[in-house]
């Protein structure tokens, strides 16, 4: 199932952004689906991630409080509310299925990855 990530782009901090992970193709999966960022010069790393019926999340420590994952099976959407934003968050963010229902913060566990969505967080 390939995923697309949208709805990035400029905020000031403590600003907000909701981003969506629409899948296309054969939609329906049972499959969990993650978000991951790669800010320039870095390694990509885990987000958040949301089982298929919504049922289980998990939250890295730097976003957790701040950032809530979703998702609309109605829609084939997954959804990244992104709240109290900081500079540090500034990347470019991915979204893709995991390779099983169980959710994961391992990167290779997912894919494949689509183009991503900037965010960029200005002081």
């Amino acid at each position: 199932v390939q995923l697309q990530a949208s709805g990035g782009g400029s905020v000031r901090a403590g600003g907000s952004l909701r981003l969506s992970c629409a899948a296309s193709g054969r939609a329906f999966s049972i499959y969990a689906t993650g978000w991951f960022r790669r800010a320039p010069g870095k390694e990509r790393e885990f987000v958040a991630a949301i089982s298929w019926n919504g049922g289980s999340t998990d939250y890295a420590d730097s976003v957790k409080g701040r950032f809530t994952i979703s998702t609309d099976n109605s829609k084939n959407t997954v959804y990244l509310q992104m709240n109290s934003l900081k500079p540090e968050d500034t990347a470019v963010y991915y979204c893709s299925k995991a390779a099983a229902p169980q959710l994961s913060r391992r990167s290779e566990y997912y894919g494949p990855w689509g183009q991503g969505t900037l965010v960029t967080v200005s002081s």
